[in-house]
């Protein structure tokens, strides 16, 4: 048996326990016929030893009867247990068989239901719960303890009736074939349950430092890899040695004293089993000679002293089991109860007339006030209307609120106070869908998924046809560079693809954005990752897909938006300054000093 590890342990275990039964309720029939199944199949087996030892007893009894000039061996005798025994066995393994397929049944339903509940869920949680949670964190919800749930649970159910009938069983057969050996038996028990006791208590807080010191080396790895470049530039490797070092040796020192610990319970605990068991033997012994029980007995009693420390012992690894499971399902019911963003109003308004968009494009901010933290806004009172058509461009220092004005336009976030209005409409009239299919939307990091550069590009609308794609790879000037790939359009993009750089990605989302026709565009310092003349191009064909459009332009570059019509200048959330470059300029206010400290004029 491996050294016992301490399971996290939930905190609220009966409220977790509930919420879990209600996933496992669809499946109490299987569950219970699975149970009855499981009985039948280890009563049979426990009374398996009884019948061999009745066999050893007959051998025994035969050859003894022989050398007394008796009729010897009976064969008949024999021959009727040894199929019985068979039958017995062989039922047992089909019974067991067909117990594991109806417990894979059941994980996998569960896992199944869990992994679509939080799915969905995901899918409706604001945009809030992922700023304040890492994506490690989600995914190991929706991947580790799921599958920790759904392969303990059903099998930690049935192993635990399995270790109570297995005792209940096995002590019944004890004591019918002799109580005096079995009370001799039971007396290494409690004992046992003493030194695992303090040996789990004593190793218990090192475990606890391992995961902790674990975790840590992890992190520490997981940086200097991912900043392999900058250790390498600033002559960091050997403080990042130190640092290893000095995690690791307090990790050695957590492992040695946990593992020694642990390892330690298991030759204690063996050693007074078999203390126990050479007790039996020796009783045993005594009684066959004083021709009290047959030597058969003494055979079946010592099968059953083995198997009931099997089960005693598995107790102790199906709690520590049971905790960990638990906590596993209390993390994921965590995200699944969740608060939700706030649902659709029942009638919304269609942007739709004869599955035509109606909308226009005009935006509206009034006294809109917003803060991720209701106690600390962050935009306090900004008012702003902008005409279809005009190219607005949001610049201002780094924490100003221009990204947060965008994602408050397209309904990420919910307002603390004001209204913003589409076409004279708010937004929470519309759905989400329906709103967020009037934008496009281009960030300054390009995100691609694993698939062909057709797909990526299709992604912003599924059912363009392969012309609409080419043409919008024409306008993003980067058709000429996917015809040079030996796949062109099918060329599949990956985190190890290799001959496509930066800035080609993010030429793939402008494309992606053209395929679209949206008609509000936002652009999030699109062209950052591209050289000069690319990006001219790019403006270039901006200024096209800009023409009849609304467009929302975040620049940390002030050289991209001087043609802009109009300019927001945000500083700490509030609108210092509204005009257009030659406007802000000749202020020779914020936007000046902003504009003067970029390009050292």
């Amino acid at each position: 048996m491996p050294p016992m590890r301490i399971a996290e342990k939930p905190k609220n275990f009966k409220t977790t326990a509930k919420q879990l039964a209600s996933y496992v309720r669809p499946y109490y029939f299987k569950i219970i016929l699975s149970l009855v199944l499981m009985v039948i199949s280890t009563v049979m087996c426990i009374y398996g030893p009884r019948l061999i030892g009745d066999v050893t007893t007959a051998i025994s009894n035969g050859i003894l009867s022989k050398y007394a000039g008796g009729p010897g061996i009976d064969f008949k005798t024999i021959g009727r247990l040894i199929i019985i025994i068979l039958a017995i066995y062989s039922v047992s393994a089909l019974i067991d068989y067909v117990v594991n397929l109806l417990h894979i049944n059941i994980a996998v339903n569960i896992s199944y239901r869990l992994r679509d509940d939080i799915s969905k869920k995901i899918n409706r949680l604001p945009l809030s719960y992922f700023d304040n949670q890492t994506h490690g964190d989600v995914l190991s919800r929706v991947t580790n303890d799921v599958d920790n749930i759904s392969n303990q649970l059903t099998n930690t159910i049935s192993q635990v009736l399995n270790s109570l009938v297995n005792i209940v069983g096995v002590l019944f057969m004890m004591f019918s074939i002799s109580w005096k050996l079995t009370l001799i038996s039971l007396v290494v028990v409690p004992l046992s349950g003493i030194i695992a006791a303090l040996t789990v208590k004593k190793s218990q807080g090192y475990f606890r430092a391992h995961s902790e010191q674990l975790g840590k080396i992890n992190g520490h790895i997981e940086e200097m890899y991912s900043g392999h470049l900058l250790v390498k530039t600033y002559n960091y490797e050997d403080k990042s040695i130190e640092r290893f070092n000095e995690i690791n040796d307090k990790l050695f020192d957590a492992a040695h004293k946990s593992q020694f610990y642990s390892s330690v319970m298991m030759p204690l605990t063996g050693f007074l089993q078999n203390v126990g068991y050479v007790a039996v033997c020796l009783v045993g012994g005594f009684e066959v000679i004083k021709r009290t029980m047959n030597i058969g007995d003494i055979q079946a009693f010592t099968t059953y002293v083995r198997r009931l420390q099997r089960p005693i012992s598995s107790i102790a690894q199906l709690l520590n089991t049971i905790q960990t499971m638990v906590a596993a399902a209390e993390r994921v019911f965590a995200l699944l109860n969740e608060t939700e963003e706030i649902k659709d109003i029942e009638n919304p308004v269609s942007i739709y007339d004869d599955n035509n968009s109606i909308i226009e494009g005009n935006v509206t901010f009034e006294n809109v006030k917003f803060g991720y933290n209701p106690e600390k806004i962050i935009i306090h009172d900004f008012s702003m209307y902008v005409a279809p058509g005009k190219n607005v461009a949001i610049v201002g220092p780094t924490g100003a609120g221009k990204t947060t004005l965008v994602k408050l336009l397209m309904r990420f976030y919910e307002l603390n106070g004001g209204a913003i209005y589409v076409d004279n409409k708010k937004i929470n009239d519309f759905t989400r869908k329906d709103l967020r299919s009037i934008f496009g939307m281009v960030l300054q990091d390009a995100w691609l998924f694993d698939g062909t550069i057709k797909e990526n590009i299709r992604f912003s609308k599924p059912d363009a046809t392969d012309e609409e794609i080419y043409e919008a790879c024409r306008l993003a000037h980067v058709d000429r560079f996917i015809k040079t790939l030996e796949n062109g359009y099918d060329t599949i993009i990956s985190e190890e693809t290799s001959g496509i750089s930066q800035g080609q990605k993010q030429l793939l989302t402008i494309a992606r954005a053209f395929l679209k026709d949206p008609k509000i565009l936002i652009l999030d310092e699109a062209t950052s990752s591209v050289d000069t003349r690319t990006e001219q191009l790019i403006q270039d064909s901006m200024d096209q897909l800009r023409e009849g459009r609304t467009a929302f332009t975040i620049a940390h570059r002030l050289s991209t938006i001087r043609n802009a019509d109009i300019i927001i200048v945000l500083d700490k959330g509030d609108v210092v300054e509204v005009g257009n470059h030659e406007q802000l300029m000749e202020k020779q206010g914020f936007y000046y000093k902003l504009y003067n400290s970029q390009f050292d004029l």
